[in-house]
């Protein structure tokens, strides 16, 4: 019980630190809606549980071992995330009083994209790898069945983490009528592409 209270806690810790997750989600409520954010966190979750499955398995490892696996993920992340980013930031340089959504030409960001460019954007973080294989070990017993227990704490996780996400995208949502404000949307609009932009360099210029 100590060690899954621990493990609890250091998952909490982990969770409400804002990174590239939370500010994906804020750009796919702002982008379209509380139903996107929330398909985006779904998403972040299920690019987790990957993760949780591959450090279950022992599959990261190989991945942690190979170094051109490792620079291949991250720099495919990092353009990824920067991708996104330019186009907050290229929308808000548009925006003149009026919505311009670059994710879909006249209509709003698809519940599809959403979920997937979640998906995406945590698959192309290697340093989930690195978080699985070193958090999982600390809260599981030396012996019996490990790899139940791995997964168990690393679902747990992934559901911790839609939890979290999802109240971000229901704050956003909630004030519709604020950021719905020309100044207010630009200004978020960017905020929120640099945010992205920036964290993509430094995913890109990271060490392990």
């Amino acid at each position: 019980m100590k060690e899954l209270l621990a493990f609890l806690g250091v998952s909490a810790l982990v969770i409400v630190t804002p990174g590239q997750d939370t500010a994906l989600t804020i750009r796919s409520a702002l982008l379209g809606g509380r139903r996107a954010g929330v398909l985006t966190a779904l998403g972040v979750s299920t690019g987790q549980a990957v993760w949780t499955i591959a450090a279950s398995a022992g599959i990261t490892a190989l991945l942690l071992a190979s170094e051109p696996a490792f620079l291949a993920v991250k720099i495919a992340g990092a353009v990824y995330l920067v991708f996104l980013g330019v186009q907050m930031l290229v929308q808000a340089a548009r925006r003149r009083g009026h919505v311009v959504d670059l994710a879909r030409p006249g209509g709003k960001l698809s519940p599809a994209k959403a979920y997937r460019q979640g998906v995406v954007s945590n698959l192309g973080n290697p340093k989930m790898a690195v978080f699985f294989t070193s958090l999982l070990p600390q809260f599981a017993p030396e012996a019996g069945p490990r790899f139940a227990v791995f997964l168990a704490l690393g679902l747990c996780f992934c559901a911790l983490t839609a939890v979290w996400l999802t109240a971000y995208a229901f704050a956003v949502a909630r004030a519709k009528a604020v950021f719905e404000r020309p100044r207010i949307r630009r200004f978020v609009d960017g905020l929120t592409g640099a945010v992205l932009v920036a964290l993509g360099l430094r995913l890109a210029s990271s060490e392990r």
